[in-house]
């Protein structure tokens, strides 16, 4: 049975990193519905993909998902701008499900103040940040830690879809 997986996105997101892991999601059998401020629109990649916004962040709720994405680029910092999409990460990760950000993504998670301990990995860029939310950083392509799977960049791709994909069928 497929799982319904929830992805904060917004402009400037880092295309590749929102669209091979939605393809991988959606080639395993899972549905990946898309969540900015408004439904229905359209937001515009780095590179210029865009996608359409299935649901506006006051119309979800994390119990409905089983899972959590968040690509990388500038969108993260974008998103952190409402507070509401840090509760949203923040609610997945007490209920101990999986979480998948990329690149600048953890910087969502920075938000949760839950990241205290947590072996975690990113874009170098945000490694302080994420140091001084007292997570764990280490500069692997891939890191697994308490149901969050992250990545650096585009290139740890295939490492970070096939962890997700592992949490994902379980």
């Amino acid at each position: 049975m497929g799982k319904k997986i929830a992805t904060l996105i917004t402009n400037l997101f880092e295309d590749v990193e929102f669209t091979e892991p939605a393809e991988a999601f959606k080639e395993a059998g899972h549905q990946v519905i898309t969540i900015d401020k408004h439904a229905g629109n359209e937001v515009t990649g780095k590179k210029g993909a865009t996608v359409k916004i299935d649901k506006a962040i006051d119309e979800v709720n994390p119990a409905d998902f089983d899972a959590l994405l968040i690509p990388g680029g500038f969108s993260p910092d974008l998103l952190r701008e409402d507070d509401r999409f840090g509760q949203f990460a923040k609610e997945f990760i007490q209920e101990g499900k999986p979480v998948f950000a990329i690149c600048h993504g953890p910087q969502v998670l920075i938000d949760t103040d839950l990241l205290k301990g947590v072996d975690i990995t990113g874009f170098k860029s945000i490694r302080n940040d994420l140091k001084n939310a007292g997570a764990n950083y280490k500069d692997e392509e891939v890191v697994v830690s308490n149901n969050i799977v992250t990545s650096r960049f585009p290139d740890d791709i295939p490492a970070f879809n096939r962890e997700a994909l592992k949490l994902l069928a379980k």
